[in-house]
């Protein structure tokens, strides 16, 4: 993966998230659009943020992609910039008792870079390519748990919304 391209997306992936914050809303609060967009504030509705525009970003520039070295990298890529958002979130509000949102912005930015540099750097290593099956496998348990747990989350606080 190229510089430009990584850049390209770290800077698509982080406008997408951002307007789709408000895509819900938006939309008069269609239950389809809830699926990929967060219908509420809770910690688990903004993972969405950026595990599904990085995976549009994904399907647009592997279309067509065989090489599993690039698809292992950036499932891990993808992965590893969404699940640490919850751990950097309820890290800093442990620590602090309550929530910054300027906090929970750059947690979203960083990990979006993160997510860029991890698929990057394993672009062209293929450390995960016997692996690719159980990334795949991941993300789309991922996948299913987000529309799934959209209209019926499970009773943690991952899942509650702050605000109601």
């Amino acid at each position: 993966m190229n510089i430009s391209l990584t850049i390209a997306g770290i800077l698509s992936v982080s406008l997408l998230g951002t307007l789709l914050h408000f895509t819900y809303r938006w939309s008069g609060r269609n239950p389809l659009i809830g699926l990929i967009a967060p219908v509420n504030e809770s910690v688990w509705e903004h993972m969405k943020l950026l595990f599904f525009p990085m995976l549009l970003f994904g399907l647009w520039s592997l279309k067509g992609e065989t090489d599993a070295c690039r698809i292992s990298a950036f499932h891990a890529g993808l992965l590893m910039g969404t699940l640490p958002m919850p751990v950097l979130y309820y890290s800093y509000t442990s620590a602090l008792g309550h929530s910054i949102l300027a906090v929970d912005i750059t947690i979203f930015y960083i990990c979006v870079i993160a997510a860029f540099l991890i698929y990057r750097g394993l672009s062209g290593s293929c450390l995960l390519e016997k692996y690719s099956h159980v990334t795949s496998m991941a993300v789309f348990l991922l996948l299913i748990c987000f529309l799934l747990f959209t209209y019926f989350p499970p009773g943690f606080s991952i899942f509650k919304d702050p605000e109601g």
